[in-house]
C-alpha cells in the first residue's frame, strides 16, 4: 500500500538488498530487493499491479540457523513469532527434526513470512 514503507521494512528491517528503484513511467514505481545470500528477488510496485496488499502468504526464506536468523529480525525491530515446528499435526515451540523448525512475521502489509531451516549439508 505505501512503497516506501515497504522498502524500508525490507530493507532496513528484513535486511534484504535494494538492488533496483525505478520510476517505470507515469505513476509506475518498481523497487526489487534481495535477501541475503539468495538468488531470488521480490518486488514491490506502484501502478503495475493490480494485485491487492496484503494478499500473499507462506512466502518461505530458507536459512541455515534459524534461531540466528530470528535474533537478526528481532534486533532490526520486526515482530516475529517464536520458534515453532510440527508435531502430530499441532504447532509447538521450539526447534524441531529436519526441515521443521520454522518462525512466522508479515509485512506492514500483512503479507506473511515463514522463516524455515535447512538441515546443515543441504
Amino acid at each position: 500500500s505505501d512503497v516506501d514503507r515497504a522498502k524500508r521494512f525490507y530493507s532496513e528491517q528484513a535486511g534484504f538488498a535494494v538492488d533496483l528503484d525505478t520510476q517505470i513511467g507515469d505513476g509506475m514505481r518498481l523497487v526489487q530487493l534481495t535477501p541475503p545470500g539468495s538468488g531470488c528477488s521480490i518486488h514491490l510496485s506502484a501502478g503495475i499491479l493490480n494485485m491487492p496488499p496484503g494478499v500473499l502468504e507462506g512466502l518461505v526464506l530458507v536459512v541455515s540457523d534459524i534461531e540466528a536468523a530470528r535474533a537478526e529480525l528481532v534486533e532490526r525491530g520486526v515482530e516475529v513469532g517464536q520458534v515453532v515446528h510440527r508435531t502430530d499435526g499441532a504447532w509447538v515451540e521450539g526447534r524441531g527434526g529436519r526441515w521443521n523448525s520454522f518462525v512466522f512475521f508479515s509485512d506492514p502489509d500483512g503479507n506473511g513470512w515463514v522463516l524455515q531451516e535447512r538441515p546443515a549439508g543441504e
